[in-house]
């Protein structure tokens, strides 16, 4: 039971860490002296959690602008993690769905090992080293501590979707949200869709009225199996907590579940489309191709229904499974028409299917434009803030999770005001964490 056993030096509980992040980040706020302002200097980056995106993220900051920018620190919870991070920065990689082939970005870090942090409080090394911009791509588990831990010392964040996995983190992030606008901080999120060229000007139009009214939706995040290429075997002596932070994809403490971890992208385009977050969900889902312990505790297929106000009801799918079909798009329908985007489509019909506008303008490479609307942010000091839009989209995928895990309907404000389910285990440590177990819909109980 809690408060029975005697923590060591090395062991970090949950209130520990969530009480010393509020004294530490207090401190380093102090001593933080002034918040980057306009104008040539050089804004120093921290990268928080140098997995592949975070790597990715890293990456697109650094190449995004002209402008004077540095990455000065780095931090993970696991040392090779960090390295091989580092390596690939320094002497360059190939291009892959996020980024673009480069070389050697040496000369734009400055990097030694007494500003690479490892452990489970990485985050707050990298946060009181003098940076101006973190970067944000933990397991979405932390990303509400961090973002908390970032805005409190006065920082500028980047963080990647989603950035929660339960009701507990949303509330979190709705409320460092408010801090930095509060501190005129600037705040992008991972949800790129909303930096991408075609989709600013579908969903510009659609919410001038180019569709009419809009009655309802369909969107989608369909494909095969995911992730399966970096699933981490379980070695001898290697702890529940190692295993899963390092299989954090199949765990849903850590990943919120591949509704959270991808479909949130969908999900986010229907809020921006519709101009409001769903009132209330119901879902179903399962796991009928991933069924081995080696897969944790995820579903493998999930099917949503989302009433948004005054009736507007959306359709949400989502699945990986091997041999499915890819299909990863968006669709409004409103009284005048309907408009449908995907990664490289956008295009507007009337009600006789006639197509009456199809973007056929620039599409830049939306992982690196989002870091230059931060960047340019923070140089004019505008403000930008994306806090809220990704709380709420998150919250979407939550709730989704929430109700086909229990096989229950729910609503947003219960959920978001009432829900007590926090996922975090009570104490961070490389030790015993048993897995919980998978969902049955009508057992599972609702929190």
């Amino acid at each position: 039971m809690k408060g029975e056993k005697k923590t060591s030096d090395n062991e970090l509980t949950r209130r520990d860490f969530v009480r010393n992040t509020a004294v530490s980040i207090a401190s380093m706020s102090a001593m933080a002296g002034r918040l980057h302002a306009a104008g040539s200097d050089t804004i120093k980056v921290g990268l928080i959690g140098c997995g592949g995106r975070g790597t990715g993220a890293a990456t697109q900051v650094l190449l995004s602008t002209n402008t004077s920018v540095k990455l000065w620190a780095m931090g993970d919870l696991f040392a090779d993690q960090l390295d091989k991070s580092y390596k690939m920065l320094s002497e360059g990689a190939e291009g892959r769905y996020d980024r673009e082939d480069f070389k050697s970005l040496l000369p734009k870090m400055d990097v030694p090992k007494s500003r690479r942090f490892v452990g489970f409080d990485a985050f707050k090394g990298v946060i009181g080293s003098g940076v101006d911009l973190v970067l944000l791509a933990t397991p979405p588990h932390f990303r509400p501590e961090h973002f908390m831990a970032a805005v409190t010392a006065g920082k500028h964040v980047f963080m990647e979707k989603p950035a929660a996995v339960d009701p507990a983190g949303v509330r979190t992030l709705i409320a460092a949200g408010k801090i930095a606008k509060q501190k005129g901080l600037s705040v992008a999120a991972g949800t790129q869709r909303r930096h991408q060229n075609h989709y600013v000007d579908i969903l510009k139009r659609v919410r001038d009225g180019a569709i009419g009214e809009i009655v309802s939706g369909q969107c989608y995040w369909n494909m095969s199996l995911a992730w399966d290429q970096f699933k981490v075997a379980r070695a001898a002596g290697m702890s529940d907590m190692e295993w899963q932070c390092r299989n954090w994809f199949y765990t849903t403490w850590l990943s919120g579940d591949h509704i959270c971890e991808q479909h949130v992208h969908n999900l986010d385009i229907m809020n921006w489309g519709i101009g409001e977050h769903p009132v209330q969900v119901i879902g179903v889902g399962g796991r009928q191709a991933r069924t081995g312990p080696e897969y944790g505790n995820i579903f493998d297929h999930f099917a949503c229904e989302f009433e948004y106000p005054n009736g507007v009801r959306v359709s949400s799918m989502c699945k990986q499974q091997a041999g499915a079909a890819y299909h990863v798009c968006e669709r409004l329908v409103g009284t005048k028409g309907q408009m449908f985007t995907d990664q490289v489509l956008g295009y507007i019909k009337d009600l006789k299917g006639n197509t009456i506008y199809k973007y056929d303008g620039p599409d830049v490479n939306p992982y690196y434009q989002e870091h230059r609307d931060l960047i340019s942010s923070i140089r004019k000091g505008d403000g930008l803030n994306e806090a809220q839009n990704i709380a709420e989209s998150t919250m979407c995928a939550v709730i989704g999770r929430m109700s086909a895990y229990t096989g229950r309907a729910l609503k947003w404000d219960w959920a978001m005001n009432a829900s007590k389910l926090d996922l975090r285990p009570d104490k961070y440590e490389f030790g015993d964490l048993p897995l919980r177990p998978v969902a049955i819909p009508g057992k599972t109980p609702l929190i």
